[in-house]
């Protein structure tokens, strides 16, 4: 499925801590504390001018409307080149990038040490020499793990019954002489004697895929620029492998085939997609049969097969696109699984056709729709296919064979967040699975589908020491405008006085039918440790509540998303957790825009907004087809180009065009140059914006000048951005000199 924003969705999951089903009973008034006297964190620091961002105003009319953007000039025309070459930036609109930082760090420069305190508490508690449980394949087991200090993975294998392990990929001798550097798809051949690894070194997104020999740990000759981040997919033989090439446009546009030893300028076309509205992925059967090539918008999906020990691949398609239908295929034995909303399952429902005639009209039930169950994925094995299913809100794993008998996987926690690993292997009756809650860190297991025996293969160590009975975890759901119930999950210290005055971050996504999962950030922990309690609000828009919770949050209904979180914080407020201008509000990309239309509605309400990468500029943005992921896009928003309708529906939310001549909050915007997803020109022209119509704030930019949508890629340069986040969120709660409750030593 195409996602604008699944970098910053998948952060943001990390992130997220949700928790136990908990009634929240409103004290009584003589219990709530009185709201506490406003001041101005930024008081001391109000006498640094911000940047003089100069205005060339342009109309611009659509639809009978005529609109004027002072700081449309900052959109370069050549921002394809700056993509790929950072350097090729305008001057002026560098000066202005530039500034922002200057101002920024002005702005913020007493809270050096507190940045220092909170990275420092947030690498105590990352286990250096973290490792992954080593997965099976073959005769062989696969790892990843870091050295004490790296930044990036070290991919190594060794025999399955124990040996000599081996050194696959470095990533922190890969990355040296690289400003930025990310590792995308790390794939091994079938036959263990190859290594295929993509690595993105601007942040732009386009991957080089390079080939090494495993044996002699040399490159091979073969090097595929502008590829996909899942990197090689390959076929049976392993003597070539398929990948998705990117157009100029950062779309990904062509399946191609790619055989070890050729020249990658000859690789063959094997299907090329003719719609800017569809983006393409490439994947492989968990059998190993077949090769899936899916092209897919956001209510729309299409896929292609063909068997991958093909010579001369010809992919064919299973069902053709049809609007409004989506489906996705698997294969077990003769069939193809298909995991479809076709007929009316929102929910979504399993269904299979012989591989040999797998046309619709041979569609057969497998698994039925459920109205009160949201499924959300499957694997299938040889003997046991296992599916992830979400009901008010909470996951559960159901294992099944193939004749109907099954089971679900048991949980203590009333809640919590679990994700299926599906491994290398078919024909195994071992499915790995993780399991986390807001309070407890991850855990892994190996269960065993046919004893139901469950071994514990890991759980994540915290050095600096963790005691779970610190903290409450609870949960209920929010009243919105029109009566529907938000779910909203809260962490908080055990001895944070719930007195109608406690500081709270609170955030939200809402969009894409993300679901914000209930699970563990130690990243958090420094905020919570201080007496903040985080709250996740899950907004129409996302899929807490099922496939209809999200169709109820986009398009025309996308205001449910804003109202709905603004419910969350008057809620809080009913509860006597908080009061108002006691709350900060953050999200991430399409949480960007979540909460800069939410602080355009409610200013009144929130003490600061963090807003990471964020989708402000909406209206402009999809107006402009050339971007890259607009097309895709109007399935998500609507189309302000062709529908007057439509226009009106996001000219009535777009962040940047909403802006009230009234005090507004702090605000604090990151933006990367090499953000092909949300360009850097959005939260710049926000920001600019923000200071001619607000007042109040001060609203600052933080521009990453060598890096992307999701920031660094490197493990502790991420938590040093962070703790630039938490900094700020702190300072805007008039806590900067906050220190932790001590806990005890482990």
């Amino acid at each position: 499925m195409t996602v604008r924003f699944l970098i910053a969705a998948a952060l943001a999951a990390s992130l997220a801590g949700c928790g136990a089903e908990q009634s929240a009973t409103e004290p009584a008034p003589e219990e709530k504390a009185s709201p506490m006297t406003n001041t101005d964190p930024f008081e001391q620091d109000r006498a640094v001018a911000p940047p003089a961002v100069e205005k060339r105003p342009v109309e611009i009319t659509q639809h009978n409307e005529t609109r004027v953007d002072d700081y449309g000039w900052l959109r370069v025309d050549n921002w394809q080149e700056v993509l790929r070459d950072p350097s090729a930036l305008a001057e002026d609109v560098r000066n202005v990038l530039e500034a922002e930082n200057a101002y920024y760090g002005a702005m913020t420069d007493d809270l050096e040490g507190l940045r220092k305190a909170l990275f420092a508490e947030m690498r105590a508690r990352v286990k250096e020499n973290e490792a992954s449980p080593p997965m099976l394949h073959g005769p062989w087991k696969y790892w990843y793990e870091y050295r004490e200090g790296g930044e990036y993975r070290i991919y190594k294998r060794a025999p399955r019954e124990g040996g000599e392990e081996r050194i696959l990929f470095d990533g922190d001798a890969e990355s040296a002489g690289s400003t930025f550097f990310s590792i995308g798809g790390f794939s091994q051949s079938p036959d263990h004697r190859f290594a295929a690894y993509a690595v993105d070194r601007l942040g732009s997104e386009y991957y080089t895929i390079k080939v090494r020999d495993i044996e002699s740990g040399a490159d091979l000759g073969d090097v595929i620029e502008n590829a996909d981040s899942d990197g090689a997919i390959w076929a049976a033989g392993s003597n070539a492998f398929y990948y998705v090439e990117r157009d100029d446009n950062q779309r990904p546009r062509r399946v191609k085939r790619h055989v070890l030893g050729s020249d990658p300028k000859s690789d063959a076309v094997v299907y090329e997609e003719p719609s800017d509205d569809f983006f393409l992925g490439v994947s492989k059967s968990q059998s190993g049969d077949y090769i899936f090539i899916t092209s897919s918008n956001q209510i729309t999906s299409e896929v292609r097969f063909l068997r991958a020990d093909a010579q001369t691949p010809v992919a064919t398609v299973i069902a053709p696109r049809a609007e409004g239908v989506e489906y996705y295929a698997e294969h077990h034995g003769d069939d193809f699984l298909i995991y479809t909303n076709a007929d009316g399952a929102v929910n979504f429902k399993l269904m299979k056709a012989p591989v040999n005639a797998p046309a619709k009209d041979s569609w057969q039930a497998f698994l039925d729709h459920r109205a009160d169950v949201h499924l959300t994925s499957f694997i299938p094995y040889k003997d046991f296919y296992v599916r992830l299913e979400r009901s008010d809100a909470l996951p559960r794993i159901v294992v099944s064979d193939y004749e109907g008998e099954e089971h679900t996987i048991a949980f203590d926690e009333a809640a919590y967040s679990i994700g299926l690993v599906a491994g290398f292997e078919f024909d195994t009756s071992t499915l790995r699975f993780t399991y986390e809650s807001p309070a407890t860190p991850e855990e892994t297991f190996d269960y065993d589908m046919a004893s139901r025996d469950r071994v514990l293969v890991k759980r994540q160590e915290l050095p600096s020491g963790h005691d779970k009975d610190r903290y409450v975890v609870e949960r209920f759901k929010a009243a919105a405008p029109d009566g529907a119930g938000v779910p909203v999950t809260v962490l908080r210290l055990k001895s944070t006085k719930l007195d109608g005055g406690a500081p709270v971050l609170l955030y939200g996504y809402g969009s894409y039918g993300v679901t914000i999962p209930a699970s563990f950030s130690s990243n958090i922990l420094p905020l919570v440790d201080r007496g903040v309690i985080y709250v996740v609000a899950h907004p129409r828009g996302g899929a807490a509540l099922g496939r209809q919770w999200y169709l109820d949050g986009k398009l025309d209904k996308k205001m449910n998303t804003f109202t709905d979180f603004n419910a969350v914080a008057d809620d809080l407020i009913r509860r006597g957790y908080t009061v108002e201008r006691r709350i900060v509000i953050y999200g991430g990309s399409a949480g960007g825009l979540l909460v800069g239309a939410a602080v355009n509605l409610r200013p009144e309400l929130y003490a600061g907004v963090m807003a990471a990468v964020p989708f402000v500029d909406v209206i402009n943005t999809i107006s402009d087809g050339d971007l890259p992921l607009t097309p895709p896009e109007w399935e998500e928003w609507g189309n302000p180009i062709t529908s007057a309708e439509e226009y009106g529906w996001i000219r009535a939310y777009s962040p940047y065009e909403n802006i009230q001549n009234t005090q507004y909050p702090p605000i604090m915007a990151t933006g990367g140059l090499t953000d092909y997803r949300v360009t850097y020109w959005e939260m710049a022209k926000w920001v600019a914006r923000l200071r001619d119509d607000a007042r109040g704030g001060p609203f600052l930019l933080r521009m990453n000048m060598g890096a992307g949508h999701g920031g660094s890629a490197a493990r502790f340069e991420r938590l040093d951005e962070r703790a630039h986040l938490y900094a700020f969120a702190l300072k805007s709660l008039g806590m900067a000199d906050a220190t932790p409750e001590a806990q005890d030593a482990p």
